[in-house]
């Protein structure tokens, strides 16, 4: 049963397949106070950040995982799921779910109901769950499938009210991140374009950072937001302080980037796109050399991008030349209190990944960066993607590994860089887009093929 039919917290769904890839001196009190709702609900949504409540002494972790008798989530005893939304489920305007679950975040939409804005990371021989009205790009004259689909909750109930697709027309959309002023940053993870690799048949050229409102009821008119660069993008967050955007890249030799918009909160307004320089040190990976040890932190700045659009694709090699900080794999990213935690897939001296914690300057201080975490073991963590920040002060790490056999988990990590094993998914695909309900109750997580979304609910450390 799906959750739109009251459903019930196991679900048996087995198997799947694995994916082969402003102002700058504004006020802040003045835009916290025109974002309203919207801000109290991103605060909520597990933006509290490193600097939660103190842990209990004892705490390791929730306990051994118990195997699922539906086969698709095992989970700490005392934890439960819902499935809310699976690949093929008839939605409210025509069209079916479709695949490939990916980035997500939650928003509230007031009269007791909230909102998932889900990605799906579809490429342009994919199926769409229906033809789409319209949307960005089309490919020998077809729209092409990528884009969003938004699934209304009770907030109370977790009953399905209604859901639908709300962009289309784009190319791989794998993380983002929400807004303070209600809304959803979705990122292509698809430069590319006519006649460049995969874009035969292509209209426009692809890369590209899209926004949809919460309060979105169908299809959006969808249109880029090139300022913001054309790369590998995979997510994003704002700082609600000064509506700065930053941004990830899932390349091997990616940057780190910041879009510093010429107006808080409205995007198409254009900005200045930058990218980080750590001084002192070229390279954030620890492949060969450890030269960032977990803790030390760094002072850094930001240097402008010029030809942000970038035809050739490489905008991260000439902010590399010019001083930008290189990092493995860029993708989750999430804005926790005062501080931005950023996942690097395949960093560090084993490869299996490195969390980063970006603190933003205030009141003129210097932005800092330090190695927050640093996976030493498969048990700690493999290949880590998105990522969330708890209303504890927890992390939540989604993992997607990259092998013929996966056992990926959702990774815990305490605030002061304790990591455990939260969950573990017996489907043969990756989790993603793990984000909080705004009164910190559920815990929303996909899988990534064949798509499933489900709420997970438990006696979380407070």
């Amino acid at each position: 049963m799906s959750g739109r039919d009251g459903g019930s917290p196991r679900v048996d769904v087995q198997g799947g397949n694995r994916r082969p890839g402003l102002k700058t001196d504004i006020d802040r009190r003045g835009f916290i106070g025109v974002t309203g709702a919207a801000f109290t609900g991103l605060l909520l949504n597990g933006c509290t950040g490193r600097s939660g409540p103190t842990l209990p002494a004892s705490f390791a972790d929730y306990g051994p995982l118990v195997p699922d008798p539906a086969g698709m989530l095992d989970l700490p005893r005392g934890f439960s799921y819902n499935v809310l939304s699976s690949l093929g489920d008839a939605m409210d305007d025509g069209g079916t779910v479709p695949d490939k679950a990916d980035g997500m975040g939650c928003l509230p939409l007031g009269n007791d109901e909230i909102v998932l804005i889900r990605n799906h990371e579809l490429v342009p021989t994919d199926d769409a769950g229906g033809a789409p009205a319209h949307g960005y790009g089309t490919r020998n004259g077809a729209i092409v499938p990528g884009g969003t689909t938004n699934i209304v909750l009770d907030a109370r109930t977790l009953q399905v009210k209604r859901q639908f697709r709300t962009l289309a027309g784009t190319i791989r959309n794998c993380s983002g991140g929400v807004t303070p002023w209600g809304s959803w940053l979705t990122c292509e993870e698809a430069p590319t374009g006519p006649g460049q690799p995969y874009g035969e048949g292509l209209a426009v050229e692809h890369g590209w950072v899209f926004e949809v409102p919460a309060n979105a009821t169908g299809l959006i008119d969808a249109v880029p937001l090139k300022a913001m660069g054309r790369f590998n993008h995979e997510a994003a967050c704002v700082d609600p302080a000064t509506g700065v955007v930053y941004l990830t890249e899932d390349r091997d030799d990616g940057v780190l980037y910041r879009f510093v918009p010429t107006t808080a909160g409205r995007l198409r307004d254009g900005g200045r796109l930058q990218a980080m320089v750590v001084e002192g040190l070229a390279d954030t990976r620890n492949w060969t050399v450890a030269d960032m040890p977990v803790g030390r932190r760094y002072p850094l700045r930001w240097i402008d991008c010029d030809e942000v659009e970038a035809p050739k694709d490489d905008l991260r090699n000439r902010a590399a030349a010019r001083g930008a900080a290189v990092i493995a794999r860029g993708e989750g990213i999430h804005m926790g209190a005062d501080e931005v935690f950023v996942c690097s897939t395949s960093g560090g001296q084993r490869k299996l990944g490195q969390i980063f914690r970006l603190v933003p300057g205030r009141n003129g201080a210097s932005d800092t960066i330090e190695l927050f975490f640093e996976s030493q073991s498969e048990e700690q963590f493999n290949f880590g993607d998105n990522l969330t920040v708890g209303p504890n002060g927890h992390l939540i790490v989604c993992e997607d590994q990259y092998t013929d056999v996966v056992d990926n988990h959702l990774r815990g990590i305490t605030p002061d860089g304790r990591a455990y094993p939260f969950a573990r998914l017996r489907m043969q695909t990756e989790l993603a887009g793990g984000c909080f309900s705004p009164d910190g109750k559920w815990f929303f997580v996909n899988a990534y093929s064949p798509a499933r979304t489900v709420a997970i609910t438990g006696p979380w450390v407070a």
